[in-house]
């Protein structure tokens, strides 16, 4: 028997593994976490945890060329940004080699598998050559080749029978063994293949669930054949899951779509939002009810109820579910949370939240802690957070250009009239009148004559204040005006819209 895990690896594997469950995540660190990955290590988890068994990591890190050691360090800590603890220390592969090395040195000693020296420009000639399907056509099957430069090691797969299985997800499936290439087990330079590696270790780990993508199906039956001339007659539980998709339902691409879990982390998406909306890709609470905390979902979760149609990836239903998220923080933890990109300080974890648009010096707490629960009910995402109080910070402030002309432009002499009359109103009140119910009776107290009343009479609120918002917060949009300004204070808000007033009478010639 070959070498399993554990001490010097001298253990054998003697028949089926007994509860409780095990499911594995088997990342392969040559690119950043992406959602489907992430969405794989949730479904493994959540279905270890719902039957209280375990959950472990292991690292397939064999591709020595593109494998990149830091990004091991981004997987795990992204996995804990999700909540995704796993249970004993985590596996490498690369550490593994030399139970890869016997596993193939049975599999020769076998005869279950060969030397080949054909090159990959032969095996497409020869292919080409006989006009059929490409792939490896045995050529060296029977050669009875050794070691040597550029050979490879290739399975013999046997060319009758099927390899088949039962899976959770998609029902019976079943290949012929006929139609499986005989493929590559270790590549010339020694090293294994994944395939290889799998078949070691899932048995070697106590793997009782293998759950991964669907697009690994193909892959499946060179496993379980593997594992089967290596003397593992117990196959795990196979579950294989949708593909997601995006909006124009093509499989999310690294080079099309937005993917990597650490571009949504900076972008502000909270863990909470993004682990509940990667739970209903391709699976749904029985009662309908989708938003809920993990631990709910974890309850709830069945395998066996995952759907075998492939998953939309809507990011508009993810900011939904994220806004929802942000706006059932308690206070304190949202502004705490906000941190990051308040600051432009990455958390030391996973979070690189860009510089805010405001000098290093210039951020307040107090006064962001005074306007953070209106924020906190208007945003979606943490990034949205410093554009709602940049007014606060920002000096000199940043008019929108195109909030100006639609206001100020628009109504011309009317909104300067307005700007005026509302610095010398305001400044009136004096620092100790100064209150958001102040400054709205201010605004609002417009001239019964003046065209800012309604034909009832009554003021045109949206038109009065339009041009004070503008002139003191730089945008048409954001939080309450009044809670603003209160928050702002009253010189700063009289002199922003002193300056306003001066810029639009000399645009207006005035």
């Amino acid at each position: 028997m070959f070498p399993l895990l554990g001490g010097d690896g001298g253990g054998q594997y003697h028949g089926p593994v007994t509860p409780p469950v095990r499911t594995r995540f088997a990342p392969a660190p040559t690119g950043y976490l992406h959602l489907g990955g992430a969405r794989t290590a949730l479904f493994n988890w959540m279905y270890a945890r719902h039957v209280g068994g375990e959950f472990v990591l292991r690292i397939e890190d064999t591709d020595t060329e593109r494998s990149r050691p830091e990004l091991i360090d981004v997987i795990f800590r992204v996995l804990e940004w999700l909540g995704l603890d796993w249970d004993a220390d985590p596996e490498f592969q690369s550490r593994r080699g030399e139970h890869y090395a016997a596993a193939v040195e049975r599999l020769l000693a076998d005869s279950a598998a060969y030397w080949c020296a054909c090159a990959p420009d032969d095996v497409k000639a020869r292919a080409e050559a006989r006009g059929g399907p490409p792939g490896y056509d045995g050529h060296c099957r029977h050669l009875d080749l050794g070691p040597g430069p550029g050979h490879v090691v290739r399975f013999a797969v046997p060319r009758e029978g099927t390899t088949a299985w039962d899976d959770v997800v998609r029902g019976f499936i079943s290949f012929a063994n006929a139609d499986i290439e005989d493929f590559v087990v270790q590549r010339a330079s020694g090293a294994p293949l994944f395939l290889v590696a799998n078949a070691v270790d899932d048995p070697a780990m106590g793997i009782t669930h293998v759950i991964r993508g669907e697009d690994l199906i193909n892959v499946t039956p060179k496993v379980l054949l593997l594992r089967h001339a290596l003397g593992v007659l117990d196959d795990p539980v196979f579950a294989h899951l949708p593909l997601i998709v995006n909006d124009k339902r093509q499989k999310l691409s690294k080079r099309r779509d937005d993917v990597s879990v650490g571009d949504y982390i900076n972008r502000g998406f909270p863990a909470e939002a993004m682990v509940n909306y990667l739970a209903l890709l391709g699976w749904g609470p029985p009662d309908g009810v989708e938003e809920r905390p993990l631990d709910e979902l974890v309850a709830l979760f069945d395998l066996a109820a995952v759907s075998k149609s492939s998953a939309a990836f809507d990011v508009k239903k993810l900011e939904h579910l994220s806004g929802d998220k942000l706006r059932a923080l308690p206070p304190d933890e949202f502004i705490d949370r906000c941190a990051p990109w308040l600051t432009g300080t990455p958390d030391g974890e996973v979070t690189d939240p860009g510089t805010p648009p405001w000098s290093p010096d210039a951020f307040d707490a107090g006064r962001f802690a005074a306007l953070a629960p209106l924020v906190q009910e208007r945003v979606r995402r943490f990034d949205e957070v410093p554009g709602y109080v940049a007014f606060l910070f920002a000096d000199p402030l940043v008019i929108d250009e195109g909030a100006w002309a639609k206001v100020m432009v628009k109504d011309g002499l009317l909104a300067l009239e307005q700007l005026q009359r509302c610095a010398a109103g305001l400044d009136a009140l004096g620092d100790g009148g100064w209150a958001a119910s102040a400054i709205e009776q201010v605004v609002f107290d417009v001239p019964t004559e003046s065209p800012m009343r309604r034909e009832d009479g009554d003021v045109n609120r949206k038109r009065a204040q339009a041009p004070v918002r503008v002139a003191a917060l730089g945008a048409s949009v954001g939080p309450p005006l009044w809670e603003s300004l209160e928050v702002l204070g009253r010189a700063t808000t009289v002199a922003r819209l002193g300056a306003a007033a001066d810029r639009l009478a000399a645009e207006l010639g005035a």
